[in-house]
């Protein structure tokens, strides 16, 4: 999708989202939407009268992005899985291997016209969110604490997005109205503009945001109510995220520190085992399936049949990641399973382990959790020097995995260890390998070795994925600024 609507376009997209509510929604996903259908059709105009549609359009765009997981593929492979591809963590099978938009994405070889790009997704949620946005702003019709509430998930839900489109593609537009003929020209805005586009649309939602988790309604709270609509935590989170993405250690540091110390988020008890289970004491925010018959989109495309990999199960772990587990490490052996087939061993992620279709919900799609959270605290600290603090955090990291106190004991062996750490710990959740590997600037030295195994030429332009030829385009602002390294 372009990155401009025409205002019809706008209606029929608020449209979409509630439809997306009412149509996917089933017993598998009952529990997430429980928004009962409209008695008459939805407008731009008459969503915001009422707090049921209100509600369900964020609801909607939740839906959407557990349906499409930003590929813009509804049902198919996630960004984990495309993110895992372009870095090391994945094999891809020889019965994928035809596939061309997996091989591109897995031999470094993607181009202006490669398919799925995440920009127009993101981009489409963006807009979505903006027309939330306005469309509260200019209402009197609904609970004031429901308006507060969503107008908090609309701009964590669009800080999310742009923390996304700036680490995949650099500078990139800024669009924060729906005014079509603004948005069809916006030039690139630099990195910084977008960071700080980011950490101002997540303060503000963390004024906005309840600070305990709601029910579909947006208002209900009460302490079984499961962990899948933000909340000022999850707002904290990706603050600290981004806090730290910008080098800005001393704000990652005091973000991660009130989530650790938010009593609604602890690992005491909670075995490797329950981490991606429903309602998990570590969760932040998770997402729900919306993938009839599936708990997550991961389990059923990661977790490997006892005859292997094959087109619908189209990659492995590499041995190189395997390599980097230490002896007793309990995350290899609580969240990698494996299958042997002709006397070959593959090797799977094994997070998520109900992969059995129209099994009960056990287990949602996490976005955001504690773990990532002390990882952030312990950079940030290792980064001012707090040699003593950092140490504390990756050793609680460590503990839960099995293995002894880091040796680790000064600045440079600490990043070293927690790079580390964060690799065998975040493994293919939401591309965090990728991702680190660019802001560490370890991408050359990592994929230089990787590509060519993966049948490809590393070239160090290609951190950055292209903009797709479309919204070039389309977009006469966006000509001759395509990413280095792309036609």
């Amino acid at each position: 999708m372009n990155i401009y609507y025409k205002n019809n376009r706008i209606n029929s997209c608020l449209i979409f989202v509630i439809l997306i509510v009412i149509v996917v929604s089933g017993n598998s996903c009952r529990k997430f939407i429980e928004i009962d259908s409209p008695a008459t059709s939805i407008t731009g105009e008459n969503v915001f009268t009422n707090d049921e549609t209100a509600a369900a359009i964020m609801t909607g765009i939740y839906t959407n992005i557990s349906f499409k997981s930003f590929s813009g593929a509804g049902g198919g492979p996630t960004l984990s899985f495309y993110l895992g591809l372009s870095a090391d963590e994945f094999v891809l099978s020889n019965d994928a291997s035809g596939n061309i938009d997996y091989q591109q994405y897995y031999s470094n070889t993607l181009n202006s016209q490669s398919n799925p790009s995440f920009w127009p997704s993101l981009y489409n949620t963006i807009f979505i969110t903006n027309s939330v946005i306005e469309g509260l702003n200019n209402t009197t019709s609904i609970n004031e604490k429901l308006k507060t509430q969503l107008q908090g998930e609309a701009k964590f839900v669009r800080a999310f997005c742009y923390f996304y489109l700036v680490n995949l593609y650099g500078d990139v537009p800024i669009a924060t109205s729906i005014d079509y003929k603004l948005n069809s020209v916006l030039p690139r805005s630099s990195r910084l503009e977008v960071y700080n586009r980011v950490i101002e649309d997540l303060k503000d939602a963390q004024t906005l945001l309840n600070e305990f988790y709601t029910e579909s309604d947006g208002i209900t709270s009460h302490s079984t109510t499961d962990r899948l609509r933000p909340t000022k935590g999850a707002a904290t989170a990706m603050l600290a995220r981004t806090y730290l993405y910008m080098h800005d250690y001393k704000n990652a540091e005091d973000q991660a520190t009130q989530i650790i110390n938010d009593l609604q988020y602890d690992f005491s008890g909670i075995g490797l085992n329950s981490v991606f289970l429903t309602n998990s004491r570590e969760a932040i925010w998770q997402l729900q399936s919306v993938q009839i018959g599936w708990n997550t989109k991961d389990a059923r495309l990661f977790v490997l049949p006892n005859t292997g990999p094959n087109a619908d199960h189209p990659v492995y772990l590499s041995g190189k990641f395997l390599n980097n587990f230490e002896v007793n490490d309990q995350r290899k052996i609580n969240w990698i399973d494996s299958v042997s087939v002709d006397n070959v061993t593959y090797y799977y992620p094994f997070k998520y382990k109900n992969a059995t279709l129209d099994a009960p919900i056990t287990e949602y799609e996490m976005v955001l959790r504690l773990g990532e959270q002390y990882l952030i605290r312990a950079e940030a600290r290792g980064q001012q020097n707090n040699i003593n603090g950092s140490q504390s955090d990756i050793n609680i990291i460590r503990s839960r995995a099995g293995l002894p106190n880091t040796s680790a004991d000064n600045k440079v062996s600490l990043l070293t260890v927690i790079l580390h750490e964060r690799q065998v710990e975040l493994f293919t959740e939401w591309g965090h390998r990728w991702l680190d590997l660019n802001r560490t600037n370890s991408t050359d030295t990592i994929m230089n070795e990787i590509t060519p195994t993966k049948g490809g030429i590393w070239n160090s332009n290609w951190s950055l994925y292209p903009i797709p030829l479309s919204e070039i385009q389309a977009n006469p602002s966006l000509a001759n600024k395509q990413n280095k390294g792309y036609n």
